[in-house]
């Protein structure tokens, strides 16, 4: 992260030497989480507060259709979850003491995928990918219960290109930091998947791609979540406290990638 320096003049002994003081910026990198399609902002929140003391704000939040208005989940369809994103984004965004030139979102599966699309309409300099899911576009507004799961399975055993895509579309064009998680037995969001989704990055200052072994779509071993969480918190530390605000760092260009 970058910092404040401040000259200072120190008086000992009738003579004076010089010192600096180093402090953090006034305003922080806010992180916002996106729960995945069946889940809530519970599972972030653990996460989200390991994050939070690297120093950041953390926002998470539950979409429409989930938590308290499960009762939705018939009728709501991804403009309405898009919309739910957004809203969440602009309220972290107006915090007083973000930056909002340094806001991270972290999206899982359906989350992911509403995370892509969010970075075509707001800036977003870090994006982390757990197992992003992939939907066709011109049922946009077909309620998402009601989405044909065969149609899902041959779109995404398939290689997706940007110009089909719109979600697929805003990565290609987005220029910030990204991180991408795979699990390796997903069954749900197929290597394929994630193929088209790291294929689309072509632009992005850094990517940087990760498999957890032996781990499913939901993560259902502890040992499959603290691998994610080691991945995530570490990946966050150097992108978001790292030394890389406000920093042109060529040497972070040669090396991110991996």
């Amino acid at each position: 992260m970058a910092t404040q320096s401040e000259c200072v003049d120190i008086l000992v002994d009738d003579e004076h030497i010089a010192g600096t003081f180093l402090s953090p910026p006034t305003k922080l990198p806010g992180v916002l989480f996106v729960h995945g399609w069946g889940g809530s902002q519970e599972r972030d929140l653990a996460r989200a507060r390991g994050i939070a003391g690297l120093g950041c704000i953390c926002l998470s939040f539950d979409l429409r259709g989930h938590a308290l208005t499960l009762a939705q989940q018939q009728t709501v369809t991804r403009e309405h979850n898009l919309n739910d994103l957004l809203a969440a984004y602009d309220l972290l965004a107006q915090h007083p003491n973000i930056d909002p030139s340094a806001i991270a979102v972290v999206g899982t599966s359906y989350g992911g995928y509403l995370s892509a699309l969010l970075t075509s309409l707001r800036p977003v300099k870090w994006l982390a990918m757990r197992v992003p899911a992939l939907y066709a576009d011109d049922d946009w507004l077909v309620p998402k219960r009601k989405l044909s799961r065969d149609r899902l399975n041959e779109l995404r055993a398939r290689r997706v290109t940007p110009e089909e895509n719109r979600a697929l579309a805003a990565c290609a064009d987005f220029r910030g930091d990204v991180l991408l998680v795979e699990s390796e037995h997903d069954h749900l969001v197929p290597h394929a998947t994630i193929m088209s989704y790291r294929a689309a990055f072509h632009q992005t200052h850094s990517l940087t791609h990760r498999i957890i072994l032996g781990a499913d779509h939901a993560l259902t071993s502890e040992c499959c979540q603290k691998a994610y969480t080691d991945i995530l918190v570490n990946w966050a530390t150097e992108m978001v406290v790292g030394a890389r605000l406000d920093q042109g760092d060529g040497a972070q260009a040669a090396t991110s990638l991996r």
